[in-house]
């Protein structure tokens, strides 16, 4: 596959294999009744479980009798810096770690075609399976898979030994960043079995098959169903291909059914088939994310047998997307401001070896907040947390690892586009992804490597998928036409203005009032913007602190926020923006805010336990739901007697009582409600808010401290 082609091109064929290019008819929903179940012949066995692993690098640790029982017992995933990785000094370890384990492989897989899986190991991972080398993935954030059918025996003890470096190395990206480099397996492991006939596994470890949506509306939609299907066996096979959509009930609203077509042994096919839904059932983002199944079945049709050998269901959701540069993003012609989040996949304790249930939590603090975009930075994220946005509406911006630095290598630009093919085709069926990231903040934006390497990537982008939109986001201090953001159909900016410079009053909007007027055509986001807080910190508010400093007051970050969205939010040209971030995350290079080797720009702590004020304030602008929250309820030791109640809310009016006695009730238009000049006695005080909200009365209440 050379990815699919632009509109001004002509569907053709594949390279290295026998190509079918077989339309399926296209079927009105009325002509089924019928409800579907998909078989499902693959088998795929988690592996997470019973390894052994040394955080060094061992001579002969790949044979099979290599004695290991010194070893550390872990499970997948595993990182081996979640605790030197967020300590501070910028010392964690960066070299080798080796993984084994013994595994007997059910004797029912013997004929199979067998494949292990590894959804992510950071950085470079080499592999062998009984001593045999399959080979070595660089790149510390996309899935991977080997072949194993060979040297993998079903019914028998079988060793998998995996030697993991997250050593730096220029010539992978990203060679540097501002985060922490965690190395080892740090997502799951699966072996995989399918029918010697089968759709493919190793188009850069992609589903093997490509749903692409056009003329989405709401009277109807047209889906492209593009087919890799490889025939492992010693002859040649006749093949069928079905492609069944059924809707969320099990019904089917369309099907296409191909002609046989001739496979020969050891090669493939790419088979593609169209087919039409009358009045679609739209994927509408938070309001309605709904989900049809899209199910390929591989059917083998030699000397007249009909029988289903493989089968692969992806979601698929239906929408049209576009952007546009007075009134930008549209959502199924409809214009949706989007508003979200930067997103690292880290915690504390963690790192970056997390399981679906705290992906699951992260995503529900993401919907909490009222969010409806996530930029998932700054490389491929696991592909639960693509399924979640999926699943809950979330616009996604996926991007690749391309930061700050580029190598001038014909390693490190193979290397690079190949992790932008591995992130386009791995998650080309999500209907939340809506851009391409190609890169951020490269520091020599100017440089004629750079900007080969960009132009490459954008390339890429609009062969692989034309249907989505390119982006960049450019470094908050270079000029607004850097080169560098001018090769991707949108831009996005790093603006830290009240932050690491400027103020935090009037200049973001500003900025973007003059970039929008001199270059009306472009269009423009707002890539990253935040400031840090310790919630340890208080002060009544306080100036803008020094970014690398000690101090970073919770209050301060509120005010910056408050200051920003308002701006932000008033300007609908600004296509997308995205607070950084949502989580306090690792960065061992950093020493701020007291607390070493942590960026703590989140509006949610790295432990998930606290939400930030800030987090309240975009959650009564963005969220539906109920929300009063009385800020500065964690400054509970008190010095100054005069002070002021803030409160965050969406109802139209709050009612303050400090220590029984009213403040009086407060309408906002601008979710603010505060009382200045409140007098604190000494000993406790208790300050209380109501509010109606939807016809239901909320409260909220604090106790501070005077003395």
């Amino acid at each position: 596959m050379t990815g699919f082609p632009t509109r001004r091109q002509v569907l053709s064929g594949t390279a290295g294999g026998v190509l079918a290019s077989l339309a399926g008819i296209p079927q009105a929903n009325s002509t089924f009744a019928a409800t579907y179940t998909a078989p499902n012949p693959r088998v795929r066995i988690d592996l997470n479980q019973g390894w052994r692993f040394v955080r060094a690098d061992v001579t002969g640790a790949e044979r099979p009798g290599f004695d290991d029982s010194g070893w550390t017992p872990v499970n997948t995933p595993h990182t081996w810096n979640a605790v030197d990785g967020a300590d501070g000094g910028n010392n964690y370890y960066r070299g080798v770690g080796w993984y084994r384990r013994h595994y007997t492989a059910p004797s029912e897989l013997a004929g199979k075609r067998l494949y292990l899986q590894f959804a992510g190991v950071d950085q470079v991972a080499d592999v062998w399976v009984n001593g045999t080398y399959l080979g070595q993935h660089k790149g510390g954030y996309s899935r991977f898979r080997f072949g194993v059918t060979a040297v993998l025996v079903p019914g028998g003890d079988n060793v998998i030994a995996v030697r993991v470096t997250n050593a730096q190395d220029t010539g992978i990206a990203p060679v540097s960043a501002d985060y922490t480099f965690e190395g080892g397996i740090y997502r799951n492991v699966s072996l995989w079995a399918t029918d010697n006939l089968h759709v493919r596994l190793e188009d850069y470890a992609g589903p093997g098959i490509y749903l692409r949506q056009s003329n989405v509306t709401a009277a109807s939609a047209t889906v492209t169903v593009t087919t890799k299907l490889w025939n492992d066996s010693n002859t040649t096979r006749s093949v069928v291909v079905r492609s069944v959509i059924a809707d969320k009930s099990g019904t089917i609203v369309a099907e296409a059914r191909s002609t046989a077509q001739t496979v020969a042994a050891a090669t493939g096919a790419e088979i593609r088939q169209t087919v039409g839904i009358d009045s679609p059932h739209l994927w509408n983002g938070l309001a309605d994310p709904y989900l049809y199944n899209a199910s390929v079945e591989i059917h083998d049709v030699t000397a007249g047998a009909d029988r289903i050998t493989d089968v692969v269901t992806e979601r698929l959701g239906l929408r049209s997307v576009a952007v546009n540069p007075d009134t930008g993003f549209h959502l199924n012609g409809s214009r949706l401001g989007l508003h979200g989040v930067n997103l690292h996949h880290e915690r504390a304790g963690k790192g970056w070896a997390l399981t679906d249930p705290e992906h699951i939590q992260d995503y529900d603090l993401i919907r909490e907040l009222g969010a409806n975009a996530v930029r998932m930075a700054h490389y491929q994220h696991d592909q639960k947390e693509y399924e979640l946005a999926d699943e809950r509406g979330l616009i996604v911006w996926a991007e690749i690892p391309l930061v700050n630095s580029v190598t001038n290598s014909t390693a490190f630009t193979a290397g690079t586009q190949n992790q932008l093919r591995e992130l386009i085709r791995q998650n080309y069926n999500h209907p939340s992804i809506v851009f391409w990231g190609i890169g951020n903040e490269q520091t020599d934006y100017n440089g004629t490597a750079t900007n080969t390497l960009l132009a490459s990537l954008a390339g890429i982008v609009e062969s692989e998928d034309p249907d989505r939109l390119s982006t960049y986001a450019v470094r908050s201090e270079d000029p607004d036409n850097a080169q560098a953001g001018l090769h991707t159909q949108t831009t996005g900016f790093n603006k830290y203005l009240g932050w690491y410079y400027g103020s935090k009053d009037g200049e973001l909007g500003a900025w973007a009032d003059n970039l929008h007027a001199n270059s009306p055509s472009r269009m423009i986001g707002i890539s990253e913007y935040g400031a840090g807080a310790n919630t340890t910190q208080h002060a009544l508010n306080p100036p803008r602190p020094t970014p690398g400093g000690s101090w970073h007051p919770e209050e301060y970050q509120s005010l910056f926020h408050e200051a920003a969205w308002k701006q932000l939010a008033s300007r609908p040209y600004i296509w997308g923006t995205f607070v950084w971030a949502m989580f306090d995350f690792a960065s061992d290079g950093r020493n701020e805010g007291s607390r070493p080797g942590i960026n703590d720009k989140g509006l949610v702590t790295r432990d998930r336990q606290i939400r930030k004020d800030a987090f309240y304030w975009y959650k009564a602008n963005w969220a539906s739901t109920p929300t009063l929250h009385i800020t500065s309820r964690r400054w509970t030791q008190r010095t100054d007697a005069t002070t002021e109640v803030k409160v965050y809310s969406n109802a139209g009016q709050v009612t303050a009582t400090l220590n029984g006695t009213s403040l009086g009730t407060l309408s906002s238009s601008d979710h603010i409600f505060r009382w200045a000049n409140v007098t604190l006695r000494p000993g406790q005080n208790t300050v209380t808010v109501t509010a109606t909200i939807n016809g239901s009365t909320y409260t909220d209440s604090v106790d501070w401290t005077l003395g």
